[in-house]
């Protein structure tokens, strides 16, 4: 969990509210103190992990990578 003073809530407030969209808690505080939290709602549908999984399988299934292997795909363009 992340915690931030008040004054920079207030400044940053559109990216702290992306970081809880993305599933993050975030206390605010003042003068080092916790005065609130900024949570995801309780109501918020989250993905299922094991479809999502299942999902990612049944797609990378049928993926070739034209006889390279992963890692000569990683290190391509390294120096």
């Amino acid at each position: 969990m992340r915690s931030v003073g008040a004054f920079e809530a207030k400044t940053h407030l559109a990216a702290l509210l992306d970081a809880v969209v993305a599933g993050e808690q975030i206390t605010i505080t003042r003068h080092g103190r916790p005065v609130a939290r900024l949570v995801p709602p309780d109501d918020q549908v989250r993905p299922d992990v094991a479809d999502t999984i299942k999902r990612l399988r049944a797609f990378s299934a049928g993926q070739r990578l034209g006889g390279l292997s992963w890692r000569e795909l990683r290190d391509q363009g390294r120096p």
